[in-house]
């Protein structure tokens, strides 16, 4: 693997980790928008007029690249690779990670459409039923979903000052309390100052799903639009609901996730809110 291979990372480094569609794209959001509050506000924020996913590089694609370069004023990076699979550096640095889940449902359906929107028109979409087969046999480009989220969950209990795991659900229901959890972890706690001023509630009020999904980058802008990866970037934004699941779902089919939820995360401690 080339980021194996290739990747240095730096102790000052803040590596966002995540299985694709369990919120990668607002914890980019909300973390950019932390470390960088002293550089802009919320009227110049790139977060307005660029999607979140060329705000914070993506280790798999961007950090590989001969061309690559990263500014020391911005430590965030993305993944969607396993914790057993992170780069050698990544684990020898002592750099931060901050990893954000979602109720395997939930995380089912959002991938689920977020694949029907990538395939193109002429092509038929994979059946609900036949998605949710591959997603309970683990059949993913980054292995099954529930070992993925596992692995970071040991790791955050073996090592919680350098591992935070965040849960998609408690993000939206307490976001104020999660910016400043995430702006302590991450070395930039806010200042008394920014407190009375209400510097959290405006990064919240910023990357709300309602902010970002009605700005004109999100709605007509393309990702990566110069190469073989060209992707809309209306796809990222499709509800941000939690429990949409129940709308999509069999009574058979919600019976077959949960017992392999229950299979894998006994006596683990890990527990996600049902809604």
């Amino acid at each position: 693997m080339k980021s194996q291979r290739h990747f240095q990372a730096q102790s000052s480094d803040i590596i966002l980790s995540s299985a694709p569609k369990t919120g990668t794209t607002w914890l980019k959001a909300l973390t950019f928008a932390i470390v960088t509050r002293r550089h802009f506000d919320g009227s110049t924020s790139p977060l307005l007029t660029t999607v979140p996913h060329e705000c914070v590089p993506f280790l798999e694609v961007d950090a590989v690249e001969d061309s690559f370069h990263r500014s020391p004023k911005l430590p965030l990076l993305a993944t969607h690779l396993p914790y057993t699979s992170l780069p050698n550096s990544i684990m020898s640095s002592h750099c931060k990670i901050v990893y954000i889940c979602r109720e395997p449902k939930d995380a089912f359906i959002s991938l689920w459409h977020f694949i029907c929107k990538l395939a193109p028109q002429e092509e038929e979409h994979v059946p609900l039923e036949e998605a949710l087969d591959m997603f309970c046999k683990g059949i993913s480009q980054y292995g099954p979903y529930w070992d993925h989220v596992l692995r970071y969950w040991k790791a955050s209990l073996e090592c919680p000052e350098r591992v935070l795991f965040l849960k998609y659900e408690d993000l939206k229901s307490d976001t104020l309390h999660y910016i400043k959890t995430l702006a302590n972890f991450m070395g930039c706690p806010f200042s008394l100052d920014e407190e009375s001023e209400g510097v959290a509630q405006k990064i919240m009020n910023l990357c709300s799903f309602e902010t970002l999904s009605n700005l004109k980058v999100n709605k007509t802008g393309m990702h990566r639009s110069t190469t073989p990866l060209a992707t809309k970037n209306d796809v990222y934004f499709r509800k941000g609901n939690v429990g949409d699941w129940k709308n999509h779902l069999t009574d058979e089919m919600v019976q077959r996730v949960d017992q392999i939820t229950e299979q894998k995360f006994s006596g683990t401690g890990l527990m996600f809110p049902q809604p």
